[in-house]
């Protein structure tokens, strides 16, 4: 069942009571992976997708005896039929290994929108990269095919897709291409330096081959088709770590791709955009009645200094500004994936305290202070 998202303390008349209802109801919630439960130490790196069918997926790391990075890591998933008011059980999507510390996670799925496929990206021990598909509402998965030999390069020491989700383009001449936002590092003076990049399939996922590569001390990322037909990508930012650049530091990179992501631009660093260097969701939000974008939508813990305030913003002009922006939670918050649902309302997938990972869903009136 829904729980609001934050209780309402006991007023002091019903005019307060009723006033603290309404406020609450606004952002539905509900817990879809606990940590310790069912044979996972923790739950994270979430997914959210949704199907032609309206179908909502909830992929993650199951992560079986710690909350460490790499270890003995599992791909689990979750469905929801009913716009997240109720999860069904969990179900595995793929291991390797059985105990063995094998890592398989950074989920990252896209849909054909012309015929359906579910198309997830997943890496192992973030060496290689697989690639499964569903044709069936992912009620069932084909086995992990290789692409690695397509979509990395020899000297990268790590590669890892997403997380979060891949978009297909809408417009232009490269209509139909679906895009993967990645990240991978490269041993550079006995140091791994990272670098964000994507990779496509022009050809209904038959083929996949590497796009841009955007400049160093980049990292995770996500990418979003903007009105005019540029993909613009948003990433994580260690510049003012590594990079030794405070003026860069502590908000996230954007990079423009006017070729559909073949090429990208130089760096640019979004102030408003705070980070404390973490993962981040960015996505289209459509009008239903004309299918046009009206919005671009973003989500990260916005904080400069640690991973709490989960916040999502939302922008009518392309990104350029970000006039609206709620707190979903307050508290210890990270990694969150967003999704634009069938009757147009949103969903975000977080995760929240230690190993939990929720899903809350609310209305574009809410995020940008207006009445249903």
């Amino acid at each position: 069942m829904w729980t609001n998202s934050k209780d309402v303390v006991a007023p002091l008349c019903l005019i307060t009571i009723l006033i603290g209802q309404a406020a609450a109801e606004d952002v539905k919630e509900q817990v879809v992976f606990t940590g310790g439960q069912q044979g996972y130490h923790t739950y994270w790196i979430p997914a959210l997708l949704v199907t032609r069918r309206g179908t909502l997926l909830a992929f993650c790391e199951g992560r079986k005896t710690g909350a460490g990075d790499h270890g003995d890591i599992d791909l689990m998933l979750k469905r929801s039929t009913d716009r997240g008011a109720t999860w069904g059980p969990l179900e595995l999507v793929h291991e390797e290994g059985g105990d063995a510390k094998i890592t398989i996670g950074n989920p990252c799925p896209v849909i054909d929108e012309s015929t359906g496929t579910i198309w997830l990206t997943l890496c192992r021990d973030n060496d290689d990269v697989l690639l499964m598909h569903s044709a069936d509402d992912a009620q069932s998965w084909s086995k992990p095919a290789d692409i690695t030999r397509d979509v990395d390069k020899s000297d990268w020491s790590w590669v890892a897709t997403g997380p979060g989700v891949g978009i297909q383009l809408r417009r232009g001449p490269h209509a139909g291409r679906m895009v993967i936002p990645c990240d991978h590092g490269v041993a550079i003076d006995g140091k791994r330096v990272m670098f964000s990049h994507v990779f496509y399939s022009d050809n209904h996922g038959q083929s996949w081959q590497l796009g841009g590569t955007l400049d160093r001390h980049t990292d995770e990322c996500q990418v979003v088709e903007l009105s005019d037909g540029r993909l613009m990508l948003n990433m994580r930012n260690y510049w003012g770590r590594a990079g030794g650049r405070a003026d860069r530091g502590g908000m996230r990179a954007v990079a423009f791709s006017d070729d559909g992501g073949d090429s990208w631009s130089d760096l640019s660093f979004d102030k408003t955009l705070i980070e404390p260097v973490c993962q981040a969701s960015l996505i289209g939000w459509y009008d239903q009645e004309d299918t046009a974008q009206t919005r671009i939508l973003f989500s990260n813990p916005a904080s400069q200094t640690q991973r709490h305030r989960l916040t999502v913003r939302s922008s009518s002009d392309g990104g350029k500004t970000w006039p609206f922006s709620k707190v979903l939670n307050e508290g210890s918050s990270s990694y969150s994936s967003l999704a634009q649902l069938d009757d147009g309302s949103i969903g975000c997938l977080y995760e929240s305290g230690y190993g939990r990972i929720v899903f809350a869903r609310f209305q574009l009136e809410w995020l940008e202070n207006r009445k249903n």
